[in-house]
């Protein structure tokens, strides 16, 4: 089934779930049917769907991962021992796990196309990731709390797994209890991790951007508690300091050069 195909039959089936679609019509426009699938993927609440729809979604988001290239962790220059730094779209990343920033739902992001890192990887991981967190969540039967860490699979994503931890959120002048949760959720992910035998993590800005958390001191609490817990455990895990803007690899640039 040509691409094209792919993504008309997903927005119909996925309109199709919700009487309240009745009437909508598919756009024309390539470029906004991506954006409408997008938004349909992100408002559907976790609920079972058919074999087909999985497989042509799966199909579809490989494609689209084929397109975008993927960045393999053997080819990144570290900047000191197990510790790199790259500027990129997280989940085209291949290594053994990515973090997620999410929030302390855990479900992922319900604002169509909104633009922070929880939305993007529930959106090209696929509704499986959603379904696999509210498990882990009824199970949990509360809220994430703030500082710790849950570990899924990745699915449609180059990764294995996806960590997902819950920084703080910033309303007022910074205190010293936001970075200490903040440092545990690097080292919630860290432990995490290696108890699942996890050799390679990609760090994203754990609070930064839409939790409010100051890029500059986010970052020097991420680059401290991981020297430390490597050093602290004589831990070979590679970590990958993964930014998306120009500013905030300037500030770990600076950290992670810095003698």
């Amino acid at each position: 089934m040509p691409q094209a195909e792919r993504r008309t039959y997903l927005i119909k089936e996925l309109l199709a779930e919700q009487p309240k679609y009745r009437g909508v019509s598919v756009p024309a426009n390539a470029t906004e049917q991506k954006r409408f699938l997008r938004s349909l993927m992100n408002v559907r609440f976790p609920q079972p769907v058919s074999e087909h729809f999985l497989a042509a979604q799966d199909e579809y988001l490989q494609e689209e991962l084929a397109q975008k290239g993927v960045t393999d962790l053997a080819d990144l220059t570290p900047t000191s021992e197990g510790i790199y730094l790259w500027q990129g779209d997280i989940t085209t990343l291949h290594c053994d796990a990515i973090v997620n920033a999410a929030n302390s739902g855990m479900t992922g992001c319900y604002i169509p196309c909104h633009g922070c890192i929880d939305n993007c990887i529930h959106t090209y991981a696929g509704v499986q990731l959603r379904q696999e967190c509210a498990a882990i969540m009824r199970t949990q039967g509360r809220e994430e709390e703030t500082g710790t860490a849950k570990i899924t699979r990745a699915y449609n994503l180059p990764c294995k797994y996806v960590l997902h931890t819950v920084g703080p959120i910033i309303t007022g002048p910074l205190t010293v209890r936001d970075e200490t949760l903040l440092a545990s959720c690097y080292r919630s992910c860290l432990e995490l991790a290696e108890q699942h035998g996890i050799t390679s993590i990609a760090f994203c800005c754990i609070s930064a951007g839409e939790f409010h958390f100051p890029n500059e001191r986010a970052a020097e609490i991420a680059v401290q508690t991981v020297r430390e817990y490597k050093t602290n455990q004589n831990s070979k895990i590679q970590v990958i300091f993964n930014v998306f803007k120009d500013v905030d690899y300037q500030i770990y640039r600076n950290l992670l050069t810095a003698n």
